[in-house]
């Protein structure tokens, strides 16, 4: 979808019998049936049924990949193949074709990948939610996210080397493979960092920060507020704004590593001193001291501030447009049959009324 919202012609490929699985994750549904989840991902494509068995659609698939800049898939390892579909060999014969795979666990694994699986296995879990309590998963598929957004990098990127070098590139640079797996491995960042350079294990911080204080969420006296101090000059002040002179006097708190220390000192100040008022008071005294802050808010809430509808979800994140809303499976097999990649002009035809 990222690919196709930066301008990318797209067409989905999906089994005839039920199509993607995410069809039926709901409820909620949209009024023609589609689940909000299948029409948060798959906006700008269009669509075909084909049955990889099926020799006659086997054929067409293959004429797709003919003409296509980049394959992306994601079936488990040696799927395709026992369909006579290799990769390998199609790179070979295309030499312009990038071919992207997406798996769980890389091109060696046969298990299915799955979200909550990759946050558990990967260290997210262990680092989220209360200290106290049980290990929590974010509250959104982001290692499928993260997964995806790395794969559209990986596809910019070889199409980017495609472009400069005078003779086409070997396959092997164009065979492309992404996990769920490495993807939120990677995604640990500073919280691996610490642990490679501590050589102790990353511990959970509830809504605090393993390296920032104060740089967690307070309960104002009406709803949850949270504060950001990143630099020693918004601890001064935030101190400041709060009427917090004894912290902000104070030599051992001056710099973050003074305050790592005393972390549980710092947070209990801070916490009684935002119960006493409303949020918003909060809000106008830190921002206009220049102290990164801010409410927590509802999903819908959120959502007001950017362009977004049930129908074709939030509005892309990157530099792109919206120009197709999720199709239905096999919206478009009929004219992708006759035409295949043209299909996109006669699909733009029949919506101007050409």
């Amino acid at each position: 979808m990222i690919l196709g919202d930066l301008g990318a012609d797209v067409i989905k490929v999906e089994r005839p019998q039920g199509g993607d699985e995410s069809r039926g994750w709901g409820p909620p549904f949209d009024d023609e049936g589609k689940s909000a989840y299948y029409l948060s991902v798959n906006r700008n494509k269009l669509a075909i049924a084909l049955d990889l068995g099926d020799p006659a659609d086997q054929a067409v698939l293959m004429g797709l990949i003919a003409d296509a800049d980049v394959v992306l898939d994601n079936f488990l390892a040696g799927a395709l193949e026992r369909r006579g579909i290799d990769a390998g060999e199609l790179l070979e014969a295309h030499q312009r074709l990038i071919w992207c795979t997406i798996s769980g666990f890389g091109p060696n694994s046969d298990r299915p990948g799955y979200d909550f699986v990759v946050q558990a296995e990967s260290g997210w879990m262990s680092i989220t939610g209360d200290p106290n309590g049980a290990p929590t998963k974010v509250g959104v598929a982001l290692a499928d996210v993260v997964a995806g957004k790395d794969a559209a990098i990986a596809v910019l990127g070889a199409l980017v080397a495609r472009e400069r070098v005078a003779a086409p590139l070997a396959a092997a640079a164009r065979r492309l493979h992404v996990s769920l797996a490495r993807s939120a491995i990677a995604a640990l960042v500073n919280v691996a960092q610490n642990t490679l350079v501590s050589g102790r294990d990353a511990e959970r911080y509830g809504n605090a920060h393993p390296n920032l204080v104060p740089y967690e969420l307070f309960r104002a006296a009406d709803r949850p507020i949270v504060v950001a101090v990143g630099n020693d000059a918004q601890w001064l002040s935030a101190c400041r704004a709060l009427a917090l002179d004894s912290l902000a006097s104070d030599p051992d708190l001056a710099t973050n590593a003074g305050r790592i220390a005393q972390r549980a000192r710092v947070a209990a100040a801070y916490a009684a001193r935002m119960a006493e008022r409303p949020a918003d008071f909060w809000l106008g005294v830190l921002r206009v001291a220049g102290v990164p802050c801010g409410v927590v808010q509802t999903v819908r809430e959120a959502l007001q501030s950017v362009g977004a509808t049930a129908r074709l979800g939030i509005d892309p994140s990157v530099p792109g447009a919206i120009r197709l809303p999720p199709p239905r499976l096999d919206e478009h097999g009929a004219v992708i049959r006759r035409h295949g990649w043209n299909a996109f002009r006669h699909a733009a035809a029949e919506r101007s009324g050409e």
